[in-house]
């Protein structure tokens, strides 16, 4: 007979199934009718029960601003933090609950502004957490200032003059601070953004991915030459792992390399299929130059967005090699006595 205990089979529970209902909460949706956020949500909530993952181990940690509001409508652990602290907390989280699956919301204004340092860090420290940035590059929740990724020359509220910053490229700035996962998509192609959600869930690390959002309110249209029928199959390039890049409403497009240097060509007259650029997500040099194709000032003429995986390449995580540091410690030196520690290794007397 074995050992092990049995539960009698009434009193098994089955698996449940979760359902996208399962993880929406009676909160009121409080955001602007027409906003990319809705849609971000719902696909959000469609994933989330395809992950497996029981709900109260999903954590949604926020910070401030539009995008931040979506712990109150996730049922599931979460929390509505401090403006551009979100990515902090959760690296704590993480450290102290590695079991955990943890998705930080943010927008472009709290991540990449007062949050802009936290959110380096955690990108080079590589704690297996998902960080969701939506760009809709304006101020939404505070009426419509220019933001980190408002473009030059944009007039609002705060630069009525029109702005005079130059704008951050997101994804550059996750490539300089050694991200693992990079990736792009927008909030009105739901199977697109659907799919590039569970990549970042698959990707052990940091997933990093820009989601582009309308704010219909204070930058309507901001995003549309992608998302419109008319013009998207012209100015949108869905990158595949393995396979060439092309483009245009017959798929009649394509983008080479003349040298470093992308060059988009007619398929069948200036070059075939097979001297296209092929896109390797694990091509550190090749991923910059998909990631600064449309914003590079040395690279002429113009071409479409790139949306998809840029970058995943595999690096060991802070909280894997925290866990093991504490490990070994312990093993060599036995556990810690924290009033020693606080004393320190200098004991002055006192006559």
């Amino acid at each position: 007979m074995s050992d092990v205990a049995t539960v009698p089979e009434a009193k098994q529970k089955p698996a449940v199934a979760l359902t996208a209902k399962d993880f929406a909460t009676d909160q009121e949706v409080r955001w602007c009718p027409g906003c990319g956020d809705y849609s971000i949500l719902a696909q959000i909530q469609k994933v989330m029960p395809t992950l497996g993952i029981p709900k109260e181990d999903i954590v949604i940690i926020s910070g401030i601003g539009c995008s931040s509001r979506f712990p109150y409508y996730m049922n599931t652990y979460g929390m509505h933090s401090i403006h551009g602290r979100a990515t902090a907390i959760a690296s704590g989280l993480k450290a102290t609950r590695p079991e955990l699956s943890i998705w930080i919301v943010t927008g472009d204004g709290d991540s990449l502004s007062i949050g802009g340092n936290h959110t380096i860090h955690l990108l080079r420290r590589n704690f297996d957490v998902n960080i969701m940035l939506f760009n809709n590059q304006i101020y939404g929740l505070t009426k419509g200032q220019y933001s980190p990724t408002s473009e030059t020359q944009k007039v609002t509220k705060s630069t009525p003059y029109g702005s005079i910053d130059h704008p951050f490229n997101p994804l550059a700035l996750a490539m300089g601070a050694d991200a693992t996962f990079i990736a792009r998509s927008m909030d009105r192609d739901p199977k697109h953004l659907q799919s590039m959600l569970l990549r970042s869930h698959a990707h052990k690390g940091a997933s990093f991915l820009e989601i582009y959002q309308n704010c219909n309110i204070f930058n309507d249209g901001a995003f549309e030459i992608f998302t419109e029928k008319s013009t998207k199959p012209q100015e949108t390039l869905f990158l595949e792992h393995g396979k060439p890049l092309v483009f245009g409403t017959r798929q009649q497009k394509g983008i080479k390399l003349d040298g470093l240097k992308p060059v988009v060509v007619t398929i069948g007259e200036e070059a075939s299929v097979d001297d296209l650029w092929i896109h390797d997500e694990h091509d550190f040099y090749k991923a910059q130059l998909l990631i600064r194709m449309f914003d590079d000032p040395r690279v002429e003429g113009h071409f479409p967005r790139p949306f998809g995986v840029f970058y995943e390449t595999e690096r060991a995580c802070y909280e894997d090699i925290m866990r093991l540091q504490i490990e070994e410690t312990i093993a060599t030196k036995g556990k810690g006595d924290l009033d020693k520690l606080l004393r320190g290794k200098e004991i002055w007397e006192i006559a």
